[in-house]
């Protein structure tokens, strides 16, 4: 069974502070004021989160001009989110949610089965949270192709 999210839509969404590839740790409410592109992917360098990070990438100047920030979580290292930032450009803050709780929060952490095994594992989702720290929309079990097109969209609107 899907244990169901933290955070709902129309509601304030809980400060976090997690590891940015910038080095520094970032909080959620340092972004208070602009909206917030929150993505949840499972893995660095992997095809399809690569495919997704780079959409992002070659739609962050859209985003920023509609006044979104743009940051993406996985539960990867720093020293590996750097190596991917670097391969691919990324013009964007990746945080390392090592313990997952902020996944957990958002309720993407969940089982996932692949290849016949089972593990835990990121389902990967878009979050957009608006000026005032509340969740605008969300998008769960993303499929990559015209995701970020519809994140944009929303952001927009």
């Amino acid at each position: 069974m899907v244990k169901p999210s933290h955070v709902e839509v129309g509601s304030p969404v809980p400060d976090f502070t997690l590891a940015a590839s910038s080095g520094e740790n970032v909080s959620l409410s340092d972004f208070r004021g602009r909206k917030v592109v929150l993505f949840f992917y499972p893995k660095n360098m992997t095809p399809t989160c690569t495919e997704e990070a780079c959409s992002f990438r070659d739609h962050y100047g859209a985003l920023k001009e509609a006044g979104a920030v743009v940051i993406g979580i996985s539960p990867d290292p720093l020293k590996s989110h750097a190596k991917f930032i670097d391969k691919h450009s990324l013009p964007y803050l990746l945080l390392a949610d090592e313990e997952h709780k902020v996944s957990e929060l958002f309720g993407v952490w969940q089982m996932k089965k692949m290849f016949g095994r089972e593990y835990m594992g990121i389902v990967r989702s878009t979050f957009l949270i608006d000026e005032k720290g509340k969740l605008a929309r969300e998008w769960r079990k993303v499929k990559v192709k015209g995701h970020v097109e519809a994140v944009l969209e929303a952001v927009l609107s």
